[in-house]
């Protein structure tokens, strides 16, 4: 309210100042040297001194461990470690989400890759290892699809035989024709209905994912970062799966 009444007095002062219109004039515009951010910029040393023990206090809690791994988890390959363990935690997690508010089980799960940004070094998992995995404020979706609406999604991953890290998924091409596509190791029944776990990102059709248009997007109120780092925790030494879910042979 004290806002509205300041700039009402500011307008009335500017009104009552001008004679009329026409006498209006704009006023003189002197140029200011710019300021370059650099490292020759010192820092305003008050300022340092309020955020400071926030500061220490966000990377007390970055810092902390949150899981150990023995091995490297990278995002390379078309069935990277990282990857797939981080598809098996986003089907793990929506599938007890599905099991509690559906009464329905997870089918399947499907990440994207460039949505994975970095990668975690052998060694101590830290919490911020998982902000910098996944920095994004990404929703785990359930879609519901019919079988026979499926046939897009492997299609797709036979067109572009990009390496997007799928859970209880195994798709199989030669030279970019679609040879074997299964969900938990059975061939898809065109009749039935699967759920499918994913990003809201994929689901809205981001990375040209346009099948998930097909179904129904569910929303679960769960953040894949949050999921991740319960599960991180949840794993005091982390081995990742290494199978073979993509096969992509001839792959260009």
């Amino acid at each position: 309210m004290k806002n509205k009444f300041l700039l009402l007095g500011i307008a009335l002062a500017a009104l009552t100042a001008c004679k009329t219109a026409s006498t209006l004039q704009l006023a003189q515009v002197q140029p200011q040297k710019n300021i370059s951010i650099n490292n020759e910029l010192k820092n305003d040393e008050e300022f340092v001194k309020v955020i400071e023990p926030y500061k220490q206090k966000l990377d007390k809690e970055m810092n902390q461990k949150i899981s150990h791994t023995s091995v490297d988890l990278t995002k390379q390959g078309d069935n990277s470690n990282l990857g797939n363990l981080l598809a098996d935690y986003t089907f793990e997690g929506a599938d007890a989400w599905t099991k509690k508010n559906l009464n329905k089980n997870v089918d399947a799960a499907l990440i994207n890759i460039g949505g994975i940004r970095t990668t975690i070094g052998k060694g101590d998992i830290l919490l911020k290892s998982v902000f910098e995995v996944m920095p994004f404020e990404n929703e785990v979706i359930i879609v519901k699809m019919k079988g026979s609406d499926l046939q897009g999604l492997f299609d797709y991953y036979a067109k572009t035989q990009v390496n997007n890290p799928v859970s209880h998924l195994y798709i199989e091409t030669n030279n970019g024709q679609l040879t074997q596509s299964l969900i938990n190791g059975k061939p898809v029944n065109s009749d039935q209905d699967y759920y499918i776990a994913t990003s809201d990102y994929l689901a809205l059709g981001g990375d040209n994912m346009k099948f998930f248009s097909k179904g129904e997007s569910i929303s679960t109120g769960i953040r894949l970062r949050d999921l991740f780092i319960e599960y991180f925790k949840k794993t005091s030494e982390v081995v990742p799966n290494t199978d073979v879910r993509l096969n992509f042979t001839g792959k260009k």
